[in-house]
């Protein structure tokens, strides 16, 4: 039983880290319709800018994160309306297209840049661990799990509570109604963009801290906020909450009971499962 109560407990803080780094896709594709396979490449990008900012200016991760955020909402600003504006309204094949173009073109200037090294953000408390009863709580995986809740309902609040968010779940629901209101697309989608963008930054941010990165991590973390996304619902956020917290404990058990090697098969099981049971996601909204 303890050993089980362990293996929970991992998959929750996995999960909780997974959440975070699905919220990017999820908002960009429910609001523009774009599904970013490029996704993962922020991802990365964000985490090798977490660990310039840990090596070279020992800034501590966490609190660098929101260093790292705004570099990548930049960023993501400007790829929206510099190239995928030019798209926002074309067919779903054509921005895939485009992403999957997008992606491969930042691997391979992150390969140029940084190397095909692996790296990993080490702070001075990466060994540390919190005991309570028989778990044992690293305390970066604890960490990087209480930055992800925190994003996640930050996000449900801000896109509840703000003139911008409601803007965004606005244009999200109907853009014509949205336009009347006053709403001015193509700066909305670059500022949905960018937000998602930032929150894929910040989740590379995290995702350095307890794996190590290169820049050829992107294509596993697209397939696996897709996963989350669809699973969660991409209308929720505290949807894709549970979806990250249900993947990773799915994955935890997966190993324990069956072996890492079908991880992925229980992964895409269960997404196939949520697909034919309930194609909105756990959370999302029913026509």
């Amino acid at each position: 039983m303890e050993l089980l109560a362990q293996v929970l407990v991992n998959g929750l803080l996995l999960g909780g880290l997974y959440a975070v780094m699905a919220l990017g896709l999820a908002l960009v594709w429910g609001v523009l319709n774009i599904v970013n396979l490029a996704h993962g490449s922020f991802i990365m990008l964000g985490a090798y800018c977490s660990w310039h900012l840990f090596h070279y200016l020992h800034v501590d991760p966490f609190l660098g994160l929101p260093l790292t955020a705004a570099v990548m909402f930049a960023l993501g600003y400007a790829v929206q309306r510099g190239i995928l504006n030019l798209i926002v309204r074309a067919p779903m094949f054509n921005t895939l297209l485009l992403t999957f173009g997008l992606d491969v073109v930042l691997t391979y200037l992150a390969q140029l840049a940084f190397s095909a090294d692996f790296r990993a953000i080490n702070p001075g408390y990466a060994g540390h661990q919190w005991h309570l009863g028989p778990l044992v709580l690293p305390a970066v995986r604890v960490a990087a799990f209480g930055a992800a809740l925190v994003l996640t309902i930050g996000m449900w609040l801000f896109l509840l509570h703000t003139r911008l968010g409601r803007a965004i779940r606005a244009t999200a629901q109907n853009l014509v109604a949205a336009r009347l209101y006053g709403v001015e697309p193509r700066h909305l989608y670059a500022m949905t963009f960018a937000i998602g963008v930032a929150l894929a930054g910040t989740a590379g941010g995290l995702y350095g801290t307890v794996s190590q990165i290169n820049p050829y991590i992107g294509a596993s973390l697209t397939l696996k906020s897709f996963a989350i996304a669809i699973i969660g619902g991409l209308d929720n956020p505290l949807g894709v909450l549970v979806g990250g917290l249900l993947l990773g404990i799915i994955e935890s058990l997966t190993i324990l009971y069956i072996g890492p090697t079908f991880v992925d098969v229980a992964s895409f099981g269960i997404l196939v499962l949520v697909l034919v049971v309930r194609p909105t996601g756990l959370l999302g909204r029913t026509a």
